[in-house]
């Protein structure tokens, strides 16, 4: 029997997630400005009608291909029932999984191809710090403002500290990796590298007790 109306919605996500798992794979194989609609459309099996009603264009998919990275990034760092753990140990508990996506091969290269290209591609660079770095620091940001309300952190601009914790975990590290000077780290690495950021940024933000010394 031929199906016939809308798909339900089940089928929806998974011919939306067959699309955006197609175009990663196309656009690691091809980079952005080498790369055509109609190829992505053609080999995830979908209309380029689909592509633009869904995503508005290749900027925008590529957008929501780092949307949906930084997904798993918020996930990680839950703003319900904040308070259940000590910052250390939420911090350490994202801060690993973050380090552990972006130092992927295939996160590393997906990188360069923006840095590469966005001079040339303005749309690029906005779909990728919107839906990339500025999610994530938007919600470490409410994190930190929720433990300075329970009296944890000392009052600082929450999005500054974002910014700080983000940057002490990239590090110079992070950008021989990017070059290509460094290998991926295994997960005894990670851990080593997590801990040692947080620890060095709560002794610079945690509020201090009146009477400790």
């Amino acid at each position: 029997m031929i199906k016939c109306g809308r798909p339900r919605k089940g089928e929806e996500l998974l011919s939306r997630d067959r699309l955006l798992d197609t175009a990663h794979s196309l656009f690691l194989e091809y980079g952005y400005g080498n790369l055509s609609l109609e190829t992505i459309a053609k080999d995830a099996r979908v209309s380029m009608r689909t592509i633009y009603s869904q995503f508005g264009g290749k900027a925008g998919l590529f957008g929501a291909l780092i949307r949906r990275c930084s997904d798993q990034f918020v996930s990680d760092l839950s703003l319900e029932n904040v308070l259940e753990r000590s910052p250390e140990d939420a911090l350490v508990s994202f801060a690993k999984q973050f380090l552990h996506r972006i130092t992927r091969p295939d996160v590393v290269r997906m990188r360069a191809i923006l840095i590469g290209e966005s001079p040339r591609f303005p749309d690029l660079a906005t779909q990728f710090y919107e839906q990339g770095p500025q999610r994530t620091l938007q919600h470490l940001a409410q994190f930190f403002a929720k433990q300075q309300k329970a009296g944890y952190l000392a009052e600082m601009d929450p999005h500054f500290l974002a910014d700080q914790f983000l940057s002490a975990l990239r590090s110079e590290r992070f950008q021989k990796l990017q070059l290509g000077l460094e290998p991926t780290p295994d997960e005894a690495e990670i851990d080593a590298w997590v801990r040692q950021a947080v620890g060095l940024f709560l002794r610079g933000s945690l509020k201090h007790k009146q009477g400790n010394a």
